[in-house]
């Protein structure tokens, strides 16, 4: 079964305007699958470099893998090139040459300077995630929604994820196992032999410290300390995590810019699923931390950057959306009231004077209020889209 994904509009605008797209996003998130739906019907060759001979040719001799993959065809695909030897001069080489590309990567390694600084100006790069909310209604055929299907529908989506594979498999045992053998793929290929981390065992405990640990403000020194690991150790693992679409890194909020890169981020899972079997946590009710990291996942498969804002009183908010020029402070719940509005939301209201805040909700009314000139709006995870696009008309957005 094929689910249409939400970047399809996004991606036909952009393929006809560049000949190099980069499909970037976690491995088994449907990048293959999304690609190789594009090509049908079209005059196109599919190239995957675990083949060691499409590789071997590719590293050895351009021209030949050109005449025997590229030339006598429209488009091409070529499937996990980043970990082909000097593939930034050769793509550069191939694209040079007019042919149409469609890479993908399951690694932020695409986007390092070996590979990208041959690239500038070439290739336009989309980031594909596991199946948003949206994705997951049409997966499961859900058409019609009520409050407790709403609520039904949430509780999968965050316990299970969005991992295609998991989300089309029925069988409660299958979607864990799948999940299982899908994190232990991630950790030794993607983080553990791409980046060269040999200690297989610190980098499980690291993992699973931080899946315990969503939502919380990363202290480099307490994870040093309480896994007994260097500075630069941490640094590397998060590093690796994070370029491998297994953990995302939320930065804080200010006014002066500078202040963001050195002040400490949150730290998040790109999927819910995966933290939980990482973290052995498969709750029959979603708590607080886990519907926050719910929330950040849509946000990134809607296509914003959110930050966090915490003073030095620690008042918080959870996530701040800017959008040309426009700041939208958003809080998180998972039960709230019309007219309930923490002191931290109104104490950031009163500093920054917003014309909209969103307050999202897991239970609860859809409503509006207004605090010194803010509507705050009140709503469940499917309104967010809808509130944040009046401010965001622009946005590309493939709407099924």
């Amino acid at each position: 079964m094929y689910v249409k994904r939400d970047i399809g509009s996004k991606f036909d605008k952009i393929s006809d305007n560049y000949n190099m797209v980069a499909v970037v996003g976690a491995r088994q998130a449907g990048k293959t699958t999304f690609l190789k739906k594009q090509i049908q019907n079209k005059n196109s060759s599919y190239i995957l470099f675990d083949d060691p001979d499409a590789r071997s040719l590719f590293e050895d001799d351009i021209k030949k893998f050109e005449k025997q993959y590229i030339s006598s065809f429209d488009v091409s695909v070529l499937d996990e090139v980043q970990y082909c030897k000097d593939a930034g001069r050769k793509l550069k080489y191939l694209v040079d040459s007019d042919h149409k590309l469609w890479i993908t990567s399951s690694s932020e390694i695409i986007l390092s300077k070996d590979i990208l600084s041959f690239l500038v100006g070439r290739v336009s790069i989309i980031k594909l995630f596991p199946f948003s909310l949206n994705e997951f209604l049409i997966a499961n055929s859900q058409k019609e929604l009520n409050e407790n299907i709403l609520e039904r529908t949430i509780w999968e989506h965050a316990t299970y994820g969005g991992y295609p594979k998991v989300v089309l498999t029925e069988d409660v045992d299958i979607k864990k196992t799948i999940l299982s053998d899908l994190y232990d793929t991630m950790l030794l290929k993607d983080v553990a032999r791409t980046f060269s981390i040999d200690d297989i065992r610190s980098l499980e405990e690291f993992s699973k410290y931080l899946a315990l640990s969503v939502g919380d403000i990363l202290s480099y020194d307490k994870i040093s300390s309480n896994l007994n690991m260097s500075f630069q150790t941490v640094k590397k693992y998060l590093d690796a995590m994070e370029k491998s679409y297994l953990i995302y890194r939320v930065l804080p909020f200010f006014s002066n810019k500078k202040k963001e890169i050195v002040k400490q981020p949150k730290l998040y899972f790109v999927d819910t699923g995966l933290r939980n079997i990482i973290s052995k946590d498969f709750d029959v009710k979603i708590n607080g931390k886990l519907f926050e990291n719910y929330v950040l996942t849509e946000l990134l498969k809607l296509g914003y950057t959110p930050k966090y804002w915490r003073t030095k009183t620690k008042t918080e908010v959870d996530f701040i959306i800017e959008k040309d020029n426009i700041i939208i402070p958003l809080e998180v719940k998972t039960q709230t009231e019309i007219g309930k509005i923490e002191r931290s939301l109104r104490s950031f209201i009163d500093t920054y004077h917003p014309e909209k805040a969103i307050i999202v909700y897991l239970k609860g009314n859809k409503g509006k209020v207004n605090i010194n000139g803010c509507d705050i709006i009140y709503t469940d995870i499917i309104g967010i889209e809808k509130q944040l696009e009046i401010s965001n008309p622009e946005r590309l957005r493939d709407h099924t």
